[in-house]
């Protein structure tokens, strides 16, 4: 029922004020995992370790059946010849494009040091690099959300309002445990509890802007609908297997991280199929 009134809200309102409204709320909830902060002084590594390691499960779920599959299935009918070239195409695109972004803006890891920063070298303090590191790690995260909605919009078949709301749903319960874990860190170096909910909700603020960046995009070109679907997917499969999946992996906690990722997957598979 709530379900139902929430899907007919967001078709009346128009496909970017929903992206809008659906990347707020993926936002929200990291602002609460960050807010977390203020009732625990540490996180057990371990966990640390599951919760991205389900992070990265929910990515890589929501890439295929969120986005991938519904790229697939367009380009079948709009280029039967060459069904596989869009979403390929778009996969590789957005691959790039975090890559280029990785190559360019300066940052640093969670659980990496100092000296392992990555990009252009810069003085920044550590806390800064840490910011910026989960602020990439967010920008396909909106911008996936956004296309959906932009596709819903223009009657895209497979994807529907309710699968854009399940995403935005999955995106937001990774991001809850996400921003706790990025306000950790930070509190490790000596950051007050005030300041490290602010810099871990900031981390997310970029999801409202990518969202709607990516509905209005595939809305007023909708040509670009099927590449579009691709690249958000392409973006967040780099994401997991550059960032996510190292992060989890720099530590003794090896296997539960795994059966943590395996556990995101087979949430966002659960909810895109059920509900999606």
């Amino acid at each position: 029922m709530y379900m139902e009134s929430i899907e007919r809200y967001l078709s009346e309102v128009g496909p970017v004020y929903a992206a809008l409204l659906a990347t707020v709320f993926t936002w929200l909830l990291t602002a609460a995992g960050a807010g977390m902060i203020f009732f625990f002084r540490n996180l057990n590594r371990a966990w640390q370790d599951v919760m991205l390691g389900f992070t990265g499960g929910v990515m890589l779920a929501a890439s295929f059946w969120s986005l991938l599959n519904p790229s697939i299935e367009l380009a079948e009918k709009e280029y039967p010849d060459m069904s596989w070239l869009p979403a390929a195409a778009g996969f590789v695109l957005g691959a790039m494009f975090i890559f280029g972004l990785d190559k360019v803006a300066p940052h640093l890891h969670i659980n990496f040091m100092a000296h392992e920063s990555e990009g252009m070298k810069t003085r920044w303090h550590q806390t800064t690099l840490l910011i910026l590191a989960i602020t990439l790690h967010n920008i396909p995260e909106g911008l996936a959300v956004g296309v959906l909605f932009g596709a819903a919009a223009n009657g895209t078949d497979g994807v529907t309002i309710a699968s854009a709301i399940t995403l935005a749903i999955g995106i937001g319960l990774q991001n809850f445990p996400e921003g706790f874990s990025v306000a950790v860190p930070l509190r490790r170096h000596g950051v007050s509890r005030l300041k490290c909910f602010w810099y871990g909700q900031l981390s997310a603020i970029v999801e409202p802007m990518a969202g709607v960046l990516g509905a209005s995009a595939v809305l007023y070109i909708n040509p670009i609908l099927p590449y579009a679907l691709a690249f958000a997917a392409g973006a967040m499969i780099y994401v997991v297997v550059e960032e996510v999946i190292p992060e989890t992996q720099r530590d003794k906690n090896t296997d539960v991280a795994v059966l943590g990722l395996i556990g995101g997957f087979v949430v966002m598979m659960v909810l895109d199929v059920a509900f999606g």
